[in-house]
């Protein structure tokens, strides 16, 4: 028998390595064990253990033995215990046996061991198919909880951008009706200093007028500038397909019509001839604002072409003793004109309402020299008596504006363009009646 001379832990390790039965024969000075010795020391036996085990001899009295007990609890002496090589005893044989008895016991170990084998394999086959099986199964679970995460994340993108976009639409919306809004604020102030211009222009040339036709006519006027407004309040579909014309006349005086704003300017200046009469003679269309004289080619378009609808004014120019390039002159320098027109005329209208209201004194019989001559007797008498109530009324119409115009700069630029555009109309007038 070749017995193992290396210490139990080396022994181990070369059964493991070998993929053999560890033995373990411990032994002691008695005759049991000294047959137990003899039957492992058989030829036969040493043949048919040596291809599958590994045997170590233990003396029942050394510290190794003490520590193996430990492990393998020694019942008696002689015992031989075969250990497979998961550590677990396979046969203990305990006491002295025949070499014959021997050789069965290795037998019936290598077929317990061969099972042993089998079943650790099939053990083995099965416990790695279940690991396999658990890891395909967990990989199946965390791809289902990556891909519900990947929706979750999703949906709550999506959401997030909805809410983000609902907010900017809302922020949107709300910006459009404030702007609405102020643009309808805007346009009701806008018309509301338009009444009140019309409304002083038609009680200024009430205050003007020296017979009850004029009175008459000037009330008129400022009641169609009422409905005027009325119907540009409740139908813009109509006030668009109206135009409200007014004719300015060079004694300062004035008169309204409403035309189609299809209609043609000759429609609109035949109503001034049958207005006028020949008290002017011959005279021309034109606009101050921007300055503008009407040509014969002018006649046929409608008033919507010409921009003058909704609402308008026209002066008439009477065309006594003008210079035949006079029209050629207005279109010509018109641009320029124009331009100085709208920076010194409301200058001049404030210098002259401020030099009025300061140095105002009675007017005397012949200040009026020149221009009495082109006007009519009653004409010249109001003109020298009606500049301090002109001034009186400037006045008294300065006190009478609400607070909200006062602090309008727009409202305060609207009125001095009236006025200047009245200063100016006033002038073109006498200068056309001088000339």
């Amino acid at each position: 028998m070749i017995w193992f001379e290396g210490s139990i832990p080396a022994a181990i390790i070369s059964a493991k390595q070998q993929s053999s039965i560890f033995v373990v024969v411990i032994t002691g000075d008695d005759e049991v064990s000294a047959q137990m010795m003899s039957s492992w020391e058989d030829g036969r036996v040493a043949e048919a253990s040596h291809s599958c085990c590994v045997a170590i001899k233990v003396d029942a009295k050394s510290e190794t033995c003490t520590q193996f007990s430990q492990i393998y609890p020694v019942v008696c002496i002689p015992s031989s215990f075969f250990i497979g090589e998961n550590g677990i005893p396979l046969e203990v044989v305990a006491g002295g046996i025949s070499a014959e008895e021997l050789m069965k016991r290795i037998y019936k170990v290598k077929q317990v061991r061969a099972v042993t084998s089998l079943t650790e394999s099939l053990s083995f086959y099965r416990l790695t198919k279940k690991l396999e099986e658990r890891r395909e199964q967990k990989k199946k679970i965390e791809e289902e909880c990556e891909i519900k995460k990947e929706m979750e994340r999703r949906k709550m993108g999506k959401e997030m951008l909805d809410f983000k976009r609902k907010n900017e639409d809302e922020k949107t919306k709300r910006i459009m009706e404030e702007r609405n809004k102020e643009k309808a604020e805007e346009k009701a102030a806008r018309e509301r200093v338009k009444a009140q211009i019309a409304l002083d222009r038609a009680d200024r040339a009430a205050r003007y007028a020296n017979n009850q036709e004029e009175v008459e006519a000037a009330r008129l006027a400022a009641l169609q500038a009422r409905q005027a407004e009325v119907k540009k309040e409740s139908s813009p579909r109509e006030r668009s397909a109206i135009a409200r014309i007014q004719f300015r006349l060079p004694d300062g005086s004035s008169f309204t019509n409403q035309f189609p704003s299809e209609a043609r300017l000759q429609d609109a200046r035949q109503f001034a001839v049958n207005e006028v009469g020949n008290r002017y003679g011959n005279f021309s269309l034109a606009t101050m604002f921007p300055r503008r004289e009407f040509t014969a080619d002018d006649m046929d378009k409608t008033l919507r072409e010409l921009e003058l609808a909704p609402s308008a004014s026209i002066v008439l120019l009477p065309q006594t003793g003008r210079p035949s390039n006079t029209v050629v002159q207005s279109s010509s320098g018109g641009g320029i004109w124009a331009v100085l027109g709208t920076i010194l005329y409301p200058l001049l209208a404030v210098w002259r309402f401020l030099s009025g209201f300061l140095f105002s004194s009675p007017p005397s019989t012949g200040a009026a020299g020149p221009r009495g001559l082109a006007q009519r007797p009653d004409t010249a008498s109001a003109s020298s008596s009606g500049e301090p109530k002109r001034e009186t009324l400037r006045k008294r119409t300065l006190e009478k504006q609400p607070a909200d115009f006062k602090r309008d700069g727009k409202i305060h630029r609207l009125r001095n363009h009236e006025d200047s555009e009245d200063e100016n109309n006033t002038w073109n007038g006498n200068s056309t009646q001088q000339m």
